[in-house]
């Protein structure tokens, strides 16, 4: 077992900025506290009370105030000659005495109030001088509680540290404990690991095994269905030829033995456009159909076209077409196009996706198709559907009587002298106001091209969106709108490289470039409108 070692987080020089940062926090409070015990307010000297009231001259006072009642006159003359004086001076004396009596009033009414203001007095300075003395009592008491504030912190540190260094103690002994015992049991314990590992690198060894066996199986399961799907279509398709063969023989050969004479070839019965462009098939199958059909002898996508090998190219379809829900599911969007037309034509109408839209749709449609096994599957299920050749098949319509051209994955398969040919019949043959639409690959798409274009053998010829929407302009549909489609998903695309430099900026302009070049969109649609 390897040693632990322990990487110190703090060094010598942090310790001495924390005991410098503390020092000065401590002389900081020291001297706040110095402060405060020296701001304390001493002992104030109290004020003494007012002299009492001198009431000594009160009762003489009281006693004499009277003047009038004091004198008397005396008897005989005497008294009569002093009657007439007397009378003259009473009044005065009689004032007099009625000045000392308010006076003597007074002086006993305010007595007792300057008794009362002395007791005040004295009881106020009693007051003030019991709370003095309990505020310097406070005062005290402040004092010594913050000085035992700083031993009080201490000893908190103080116990941190001691219960640290224990804990730090106790995971060291037990960490010691721990290595004395895993020291013997160590080597079993890393034996049995590697036993582990090794059994468990042979699971996965054998995992994988198991998951190509089971990949292997898959493929061989996916092929052993296509492969019955193949003999499936070619057991009917011979089911079918030798019912034909059989209602072609005539009754009486049967009885006399002789052989029945081949019918003749049937001719076309309208001329070449100019050019004289060989005819071409009708099969487009809203996947990658359309193909020439040339003479037997000179004929390169004979498989395609009608026969006895048709059922290659129905299987073929059905592999990489997708599945009759994906391609209804693309089609939709082509529905409302055709919402106010009536006797729409499907152009390769495969497996009659596009006609099933359009009669739940309400509008009357029909399709053709080349491939004779696409044409079976379509009436199978109710649709109203030919087989031939398209240049043929709208040449032998009346000018101005369909309402709707559509087809999907079709013009790719047909030579440029064909294809001008039809683009100029499907002008004669649509009502004014109808509505010719065109799907095919978008090759200026190099995913597309490469992964979609390239995969179908039957494909003549890649037409980039300028060159399609050209003829259609020049064949008379002055309205052409070019509508991409199928949009290459954004997440699998060539991603932006995080970062606001240059050359970040510069690299993801390039991966745009490339992006507008390689993956755009899969498919794109010429839709023209007949004024």
């Amino acid at each position: 077992m390897s040693d632990v070692r322990f990487t110190r987080s703090v060094d010598k020089a942090h310790l001495a900025r924390v005991k410098a940062a503390r020092e000065q926090a401590d002389a900081a409070y020291n001297a706040a506290l110095s402060a405060l015990d020296a701001a304390l307010p001493g002992a104030a000297t109290m004020p003494r009370p007012s002299a009492a009231p001198d009431e000594t001259q009160v009762t003489p006072l009281n006693e004499q105030f009277k003047v009038v009642g004091a004198l008397q006159l005396p008897g005989g003359l005497k008294g009569r000659l002093l009657r007439p004086l007397w009378a003259l001076v009473e009044p005065l004396f009689a004032r007099q005495e009625a000045f000392n009596a308010a006076l003597v009033d007074h002086i006993n009414r305010n007595v007792a109030g300057g008794r009362s203001v002395r007791d005040s007095q004295v009881a106020l300075i009693e007051t003030v001088r019991i709370e003095l003395e309990r505020l310097a009592t406070f005062h005290s008491a402040l004092i010594v509680y913050l000085q035992q504030i700083t031993p009080y912190v201490d000893s908190k540190d103080y116990e941190f540290d001691v219960l640290a260094t224990r804990r730090v103690e106790d995971v060291g002994e037990a960490v010691e404990t721990l290595h004395h015992r895993t020291v013997g049991p160590g080597g079993a314990i890393s034996g049995v690991g590697d036993e582990l590992n090794r059994r468990l690198e042979m699971l996965a060894v054998r995992e994988r095994r198991y998951e190509a066996r089971v990949g292997a199986l898959d493929a061989a399961h996916a092929q052993l269905a296509q492969s019955l799907g193949v003999i499936t279509r070619a057991t009917q398709t011979l089911k079918r030829e030798v019912e034909h063969l059989v209602e072609r023989v005539p009754e009486d050969d049967g009885r006399d033995g002789s052989p029945s004479r081949p019918s003749p070839p049937v001719q076309q019965s309208h001329a070449p456009c100019e050019g004289d462009p060989e005819p071409v098939s009708a099969s487009g199958g809203h996947g990658r159909l359309g193909e020439p059909a040339l003479p037997a002898t000179t004929s390169t996508n004979s498989f395609a076209a009608g026969g006895i090998e048709s059922f290659k190219y129905v299987g073929f379809e059905d592999q990489f077409r997708g599945s009759a829900t994906v391609i209804r599911e693309r089609l939709q969007d082509y529905v409302p196009l055709f919402a106010a037309q009536q006797d729409v034509l499907d152009i390769g109408c495969g497996r009659g996706e596009f006609l099933d839209l359009l009669r739940h749709q309400g509008v009357r449609a029909r399709g053709l198709d080349i491939n004779h096994e696409m044409v079976e599957v379509c009436r199978q299920r109710g649709l109203d559907a030919s087989e031939g050749d398209a240049l043929g098949y709208l040449r032998g319509l009346a000018d101005e009587s369909l309402g709707g051209i559509f087809a999907a994955q079709v013009v790719e398969h047909l030579e440029p002298d064909y294809l001008v040919c039809l683009l100029q019949r499907a002008g004669d043959v649509l009502r004014s106001g109808g509505v010719l639409v065109l799907e095919t690959v978008n090759v200026a798409c190099w995913f597309a091209f490469f992964q979609s274009y390239v995969r179908d053998i039957t494909h003549v010829r890649p037409l980039h969106p300028d060159t399609l929407a050209y003829f259609v302009r020049a064949s008379g549909f002055p309205q052409v709108d070019v509508q991409y489609r199928s949009p290459y998903p954004d997440a699998h695309k060539l991603q932006h490289v995080p970062g606001g430099d240059a050359w970040h900026y510069a690299v993801n302009a390039n991966v745009d470039k490339l992006n507008s070049l390689l993956f755009t969109h899969l498919d794109y649609a010429v839709v023209a409108r007949k004024p």
